[in-house]
């Protein structure tokens, strides 16, 4: 996820101390290593929030990032920006998602809310929290199984 081995590192470190600090809250209502992934991923996704987006100027794109970098030709695919359109395909879809859905899947997979906590705050039971989270997820696998035809429709 951080694309960098000395950073996994220092957010596995972290991980496990969350886990140390955090061991408390596990309540068993699923597996133990269905938690402590949750718990990681969510300790990256906060990092990578603080972090931000680094800025790269312009010019040091086009000339390539380091030396013996092949420069690419105007016009051909560039791999460094592949992953954006998949992250903007996902935010259309997102954005698509019904009201309901589509908070619920915000405070639990991009915010990492639990569904106790989802529940508290938008005043539905855990089940129900569950199963709109599952209802958006398959609506956004539709969302994005359509987007994706269409796209292949016009090539």
């Amino acid at each position: 996820m951080t694309g960098n081995t000395a950073t996994a590192e220092d957010l596995t470190q972290e991980a496990f101390l969350q886990l140390f600090r955090k061991i408390s809250t596990f309540r068993g209502e699923s597996a133990f290593s269905t938690w402590l992934h949750r718990m990681s991923v969510n300790v990256v996704l906060m990092q990578l929030r603080k972090k931000g987006l680094p800025v790269v100027p312009i010019d040091e794109t086009a000339e390539g990032d380091e030396e013996g970098t092949v420069r690419k030709e105007p016009g051909a695919p560039d791999e460094r920006l592949a992953g954006s359109i998949d992250r903007l395909e996902l935010e259309r879809a997102v954005d698509e998602l019904p009201p309901g859905y589509r908070t619920i899947f915000v405070l639990h997979d991009v915010e990492g809310y639990e569904h106790n906590e989802i529940a508290d705050i938008v005043g539905c039971s855990i089940g129900n929290s569950k199963s709109q989270l599952h209802k958006a997820r398959l609506k956004l696998r539709e969302l994005l199984r359509t987007s994706r035809a269409e796209k292949a429709g016009k090539r």
